[in-house]
């Protein structure tokens, strides 16, 4: 089994030395990962398409862009991103400067996942040494062909002293996580979170976790149908369901549930033809386990279109289902698939009422022309991010935190969010020694009146400050 410890003591003797402290060096290596990727994406849509059968747009279009849309920000902005803040310093406590300094923790494990096994891979990794920590990334087993790319690209790139890749097992990931890091970051299962936390909380490590759930999509009557729907089709069907943020079920208002049925069947067909097994745009469940626990949740409810699976391809057809309540298993449970139950509601109040009583989503999806309905949902509801008549593009924007709350996750990345994430903060306040009285120091009997007299009037004034 490869020596864990022995890396980290060399990433750490490596973070010791300050040179990831210099902005000159994280600009040089995002430059260096930049020019690798633009060398080898012909590998990595290659490698995706062995993993996940995902289309060149699918492997071009949604991965490869989105690295290089993250690196170009962090080269571009790094120096921005991570200059020290100065703040207010109250005057009671003198002539004094205070600021806060953005400092890296020094050596970061990222542990990936394999659904968007690139990007989400790499993205991490981008700000975790653009924040200037030393990183040891784990990609995902379960895609072990863009594993293996990733793997040599990053061996090629740079000491692993600096920048290192891990691929193993799950038990191989037990190991690694036995080890003290200063930051872990991890993408994937909320089971598996959980584990991951645990492991942490050992060393008392922070985390940042990126987890999932049940994102729900909410369509009143006032939306525009034939719009939302395609929105919506993209938005689930995408990488055939396995997106974290994908719609997972839809919430109907019922006047409009017949209508959205008819068009969604209508939608599915205008996306991937009549034969949509030869659909090249459309990919494949990633191995035969995932498969057999979709196909397994077909059996609930009544088939709109769909429905049909082949084990040997992995292939299984985008489904929609009716006849699905709260409480069917299918309701339980993040699909991450191609399948997507329609539920109809009466009244707004009891769809936030059941919301409010399940696990906190990653993302939530409203499709309305009702300013009222777009404001209560966004007030009333917690979830980690979504669109108003869109789906999945808040988690494509990089100016915009991407994370989960509660069981859907801890902590946001995406651009300069990713530098917050993988820095902490250290607030310094800088005071000029002067030889007069402090109202710190002892005898205490004038300055507590001095106090008084400050804090006191305040609450006089009415000002509530």
């Amino acid at each position: 089994m490869p020596l864990y410890g022995d890396l980290v003591k060399k990433q750490r003797a490596f973070f010791t030395t300050g040179k990831t402290k210099e902005t000159g060096f994280r600009i040089e290596q995002l430059k260096r990962l930049k020019q690798a990727v633009l060398q080898i994406y012909p590998q990595i849509e290659e490698s995706l398409c062995k993993d996940l059968r995902k289309s060149e747009f699918e492997a071009f279009g949604m991965e490869v862009t989105g690295v290089l849309d993250e690196v170009n920000a962090a080269i571009e902005h790094v120096e921005a991103w991570t200059k020290p803040l100065d703040v207010d310093t109250p005057p009671a406590f003198g002539e004094a400067k205070s600021r806060i300094y953005p400092e890296p923790y020094g050596c970061v494990l990222l542990i990936s996942t394999w659904n968007y096994p690139f990007v989400l891979c790499l993205k991490p990794l981008i700000g975790a040494l653009a924040a200037g920590n030393c990183c040891i990334l784990k990609p995902s087993e379960i895609a072990p062909h863009t594993s293996r790319v990733i793997a040599g690209m990053i061996r090629d790139c740079f000491d692993e002293a600096y920048c290192a890749v891990i691929e193993c097992d799950a038990q191989g990931t037990t190991e690694l996580l036995s080890e003290r890091f200063d930051f872990i970051h991890y993408t994937g299962s909320t089971h598996t979170g959980r584990i991951v936390a645990l492991a942490a909380a050992a060393h008392l490590t922070p985390v940042a976790l990126e987890l999932g759930g049940k994102s729900p999509c909410i369509v009143d009557q006032t939306a525009d149908l034939e719009l939302s729907v395609q929105s919506l089709c993209w938005g689930k069907f995408i990488n055939v369901g396995q997106t974290c943020v994908a719609p997972d079920y839809v919430l109907v208002h019922r006047d409009v549930k017949d209508r959205l049925l008819e068009l969604l069947k209508k939608q599915i067909h205008s996306f991937y033809g009549e034969d949509i097994q030869s659909n090249p745009d459309l990919g494949r469940i990633v191995n035969e386990f995932h498969f057999d626990r979709l196909q397994s949740l077909l059996a609930e409810g009544t088939i709109v279109t769909g429905g049909h699976t082949d084990r040997e391809e992995r292939y299984i057809e985008p489904t929609i289902l009716d006849g699905i309540g709260w409480d069917s298993r299918i309701m339980q449970e993040e699909i991450f698939g191609p399948v997507l139950p329609v539920l109809a509601y009466d009244d707004l109040s009891d769809v936030i009422r059941r919301l409010a009583g399940r696990e906190k989503p990653l993302a939530l999806y409203l499709y309305s022309t009702d300013e009222a309905v777009q404001q209560r949902i966004i007030r009333d509801v917690s979830f980690g991010g979504g669109c108003i008549n869109a789906t999945i593009l808040h988690m494509l924007n990089i100016n915009m935190p991407f994370g989960g709350v509660g069981n859907s996750g801890l902590g946001k990345y995406n651009g300069q969010w990713s530098i917050e994430t993988f820095s902490n903060r250290k607030s310094v306040l800088n005071k000029t020694l002067s030889p007069e009285p402090s109202l710190f120091y002892p005898p205490y009997a004038d300055h507590v009146q001095i106090l008084k007299q400050i804090y006191l009037k305040q609450g006089e004034a009415g000002d509530g400050n």
